[in-house]
């Protein structure tokens, strides 16, 4: 029986594992991956961790699970089918939740769902191929990377015009890839997109194959209501069609908003009283590694702060 069991082990819950065991608590993460790290293992270069320019992100992941290792923190592999709630009686110890998983059960007295989020893909050839060699989902991580070369963001929404702005600061060139003939972005910032003169729209057209050798150098495009198709070369494509949150299995336990995000503040308590979340599945503006991390240690901090007051 355990004080707590984290879901998740990427940056968030690797972090809150190295905070658990330092503050003394019996915990174990259960992880469906082979591998420990979320989404940055794909992530071919990490340059905007404080402190590690330059980082490959399968290394800073195995370095974040290093860290909780040598500090004792306990992993098992599943895959979570669901969590029962058990009722509270006057025994403060007794368990509060167990965590069924593919594997076997646990019991413990508080839950961090760190299960992060997931980009939606293209799905075409060359796209898994090339992700972090020229093909990546988050312009704010990888934009810096493309300094006065040509890029291409595929999408219509606020977030593929955010993308294809940020990217105008720096690139020589930014087309902003898009199947209908208007944009679903709100108007200002469309209005800004359409005053930067290295922006080029082009309308109509989905991205067909993503082509290259040791990277991206090309996209092939069909204009959808042409029917044609033509090659554009590119240094990098940004596909921002859509994240969305890896909490199905939560949605009707916590309370989450439209987009499927569990709903919690700074200090990742739910809806469910010792239910807490940490990362990209939470409710918030920016998802990056360092706050994913921050979130972790302030889940923990808060899970803290619940046993002690269980226990009074």
């Amino acid at each position: 029986m355990y004080d707590l069991i984290i879901i998740g082990s990427g940056p968030a819950g690797l972090s809150a594992a190295v905070y658990a065991k330092r503050a003394g608590l019996n915990m174990l993460v259960i992880e469906k991956n082979p591998v420990s790290g979320g989404q940055i293992i794909d992530t071919y270069e990490v340059d905007n961790y404080l402190g590690i320019p330059g980082v490959n992100g399968f290394d800073l992941a195995m370095k974040f699970r290093e860290h909780a290792d040598k500090l004792g923190a306990e992993f098992a592999d599943g895959t979570v089918t669901s969590i029962k709630c058990k009722e509270e009686g006057t025994d403060t110890k007794a368990p509060v939740f167990t965590v069924v998983t593919d594997s076997g059960e646990y019991d413990t007295h508080t839950i961090l769902l760190a299960t992060g989020a997931h980009h939606s893909k293209l799905g075409i050839p060359g796209e898994e191929e090339y992700i972090g060699k020229g093909v990546s989902y988050c312009a704010t991580c990888d934009g810096a990377f493309y300094k006065g070369k040509v890029t291409a963001v595929n999408g219509g929404g606020d977030v593929a015009v955010e993308d294809a702005i940020f990217l105008a600061r720096f690139c020589e060139k930014v087309y902003l890839i898009h199947r209908r003939d208007e944009l679903r972005a709100t108007k200002v910032l469309q209005d800004e997109l359409f005053s930067l003169p290295n922006v080029e729209v082009i309308w109509d057209s989905v991205v067909r194959e993503i082509k290259g050798e040791d990277k991206v150098k090309a996209l092939r495009i069909e204009n959808v209501k042409k029917n044609e198709e033509s090659d554009l070369n590119v240094d990098g494509i940004f596909v921002a069609i859509g994240i969305h949150p890896s909490t199905d299995l939560f949605a009707s336990f916590v309370n989450c908003d439209e987009g499927g995000y569990v709903i919690a503040g700074e200090d990742g308590q739910t809806s469910v009283p010792g239910v807490f979340v940490a990362g990209d599945s939470r409710k918030k503006r920016l998802r990056q590694i360092v706050t994913a991390v921050a979130d972790g240690a302030n889940a923990v901090t808060s899970i803290q702060d619940f046993m002690v007051g269980k226990e009074k």
